[in-house]
């Protein structure tokens, strides 16, 4: 038999450092998988348990739920109860820890992306925890009463399925109402109850957005409008004749018994804690109410600056639009002479049909196409019951996973046509809201991208999105006037974007001054006339909406703010090879973020 050589001390060195090598390999390779692992079991959970919780929530962001793995969920409107906020908040502390128990590094490129906007966005949400009544979530610009039937009447049924879900939560209207009447009163009993002016324009809206004669007449929109969702499924013959009846008589049946009543319900029960002494005032009147908004400034807007810098920001902006101003009325004085020119009926294109087509065709050199086919789109006209309560106009986001249809509300009785008609297309549609919109969710389905990601909102990154591109589309409008052979209309068009913005900044700082400094209405007032807005309707009508809406201004011009600031950045770091076109994409193909992580991106 053949002796084995024997085997050196350095031979079985050697061997040793290979074993350890291959074992610390084994060991970061495991490491690293199970950190991903656990990242992705994590975000799955976190968005199935999301989806159950809150069917119309889910409606609106899955088409398909099977498709996510979502097949078997009780249909549920979320209600408000204090006990199970406390669990959501004990929840987003242990997913918290969570994920600061993982190593981003670990992850890949786009797990590290979601994971610090996660953090991030689960910091600012516990932190906002700390002041469980400063919300206000029947408010009278924009409040569940007013913003629920809208959501209802758009609620799409591409299955029978879906008419039975909806028809569950309109049985649910009553337990929702009255959820949201315990808040009021646990606010009230609190000592933060709100202004009784506001309280009795919410009870005004409960008596008219829903009423016992247009049910009768069956000319509510919520009875008309599910007709006409409901059609399409029986010409496809997903329902019979028979089902159809049924389903139409039980709508009708669920307005007149469960939601009217509940309309009805909710109006009196804020009858009992009006209180005409509680007038209007903002956030820094509360305790604590300066540290509430500074918080909730992140939270709307996803801006880390400090209130002083934004202050700042804004006054230096402001001062800049009034020199554009000047300038532009001195190099052409016929201005002054024009303004009162109607550049509604002499406008180029008659109807928001012909505006949409022109704002694609303008937008094609400096903006990314959309993937994939063209998204359709319908222009509707709110309802003329909800025109009083309702923006001038809004689009309703279209699900992840079907974005060929859109639908985009105006508000005719805010909305004149024309020029303002265009730019508000230009924000809500192309290359607004539902070009943006559907720009990102084509591109996370097709990267697959962790559909936790629709969890996360940022007002700011959508909203300045929106305001960017409106203030872009004036010159394409001015554009357009030359092309027509208005040059003092394009001339005023100009004016009108710098005025526009003018207003947008001066609100926004406004907006600090009442929830930060504690600015009441005689100091505003004084602020205002400053300015030539002397009309006592005007500034009482903006006094009240900005203190019933904190941070809603500054969401659109500190995100449009913040915008231009990464513009800058751009072209500092990328120089001769900066354009429009690559600006636009990096801003697009990172989705919706807070500003803090997009320049950290932006400077990687």
């Amino acid at each position: 038999m053949k002796k084995h050589s024997p085997i050196s001390f350095r031979q079985l060195l050697f061997g040793l450092c290979f074993l350890l090598v291959f074992s610390g390999m084994t060991l970061f390779l495991f490491s690293w998988q199970r950190d991903e692992k656990r990242f992705a079991n994590m975000t799955a959970s976190l968005f199935t348990n999301e989806m159950k919780s809150n069917t119309l929530n889910m409606h609106y962001t899955l088409a398909n739920p099977e498709d996510f793995g979502i097949y078997q969920y009780e249909p549920v409107l979320a209600c408000y109860d204090a006990a199970a906020t406390l669990q959501s908040q004990a929840e987003a502390e242990n997913t918290l820890a969570a994920l600061y128990a993982l190593h981003p590094e670990k992850l890949s490129e786009e797990d590290a992306w979601l994971w610090r906007l996660m953090t991030r966005s689960l910091e600012n949400t516990l932190a906002l925890e700390n002041f469980p009544y400063y919300n206000e979530p029947l408010s009278p610009a924009s409040g569940a009463q007013s913003r629920l039937p809208i959501l209802l009447a758009e609620y799409t049924f591409r299955r029978k399925r879906d008419v039975e879900d909806y028809l569950a939560l309109l049985d649910q209207i009553d337990s929702y109402f009255a959820s949201l009447l315990v808040y009021e009163q646990e606010k009230a009993a609190a000592g933060f109850v709100s202004p009784g002016t506001f309280l009795k324009e919410v009870r005004t809206q409960c008596d008219t957005i829903l009423t016992k004669e247009s049910l009768e007449t069956g000319t509510h929109f919520l009875q008309t409008t599910f007709q006409e969702r409901l059609q399409p499924l029986l010409e496809q013959g997903s329902i019979t004749p028979e089902e159809h009846a049924a389903y139409t008589a039980h709508n009708d049946r669920l307005l007149k018994t469960v939601v009217l009543p509940a309309y009805a319900s909710l109006g009196d029960g804020l009858l009992q804690l009006e209180d005409a002494s509680v007038l209007p005032s903002g956030l820094a009147a509360l305790p604590d109410g300066q540290a509430y908004y500074e918080q909730l400034m992140i939270s709307e807007t996803g801006s880390y600056r400090s209130i002083p810098e934004i202050q700042e920001l804004l006054t230096a902006q402001f001062a800049k639009e009034y020199e554009e101003v000047r300038t532009l009325a001195q190099n052409h004085p016929e201005i002054i002479q024009n303004l009162s020119l109607d550049l509604s009926s002499n406008f180029p294109c008659k109807n928001a049909a012909q505006m949409l087509l022109d704002l694609q065709s303008r937008i094609t050199e400096t903006f990314p196409p959309l993937p994939g086919a063209a998204a359709d789109l319908a222009v509707k006209e709110v309802s003329s019951s909800l025109e009083a309560y309702c923006a001038p106009a809004f689009y309703l986001t279209a699900p992840l996973d079907d974005t060929t249809v859109n639908s985009i509300y105006i508000n005719r009785r805010k909305t004149p046509d024309g020029l303002e008609l265009y730019t508000t297309l230009a924000h809500e549609g192309y290359p607004g809201h539902l070009y943006q919109t559907v720009y990102h969710n084509r591109q996370a389905l097709s990267s697959g991208e962790r559909p936790a990601r629709q969890l996360l909102w940022y007002g700011g990154y959508q909203e300045g999105w929106a305001l960017y591109v409106e203030f872009l589309s004036y010159q394409y409008a001015a554009q357009l006037l030359l092309e027509d052979n208005q040059g003092t209309a394009a001339l005023l068009a100009q004016l009108e974007c710098h005025n526009r913005s003018l207003q947008l900044c001066l609100y926004s700082l406004i907006d600090t001054m009442i929830h930060y400094e504690g600015a009441g209405y005689a100091q505003i007032t004084k602020m205002l006339e400053s300015f030539g807005i002397t009309d006592t309707d005007t500034v009482a009508s903006l006094y009240d909406y900005i203190v019933q809406t904190p941070c809603n201004y500054p969401k659109y011009y500190l995100g449009y703010l913040e915008i231009l600031s990464l513009q800058e950045k751009a072209k500092e770091l990328w120089g001769k090879e900066y354009t429009d076109y690559r600006f636009h994409c990096f801003y697009l193909d990172c989705g919706p973020s807070d500003f803090l992580s997009l320049r950290e991106r932006l400077e990687s």
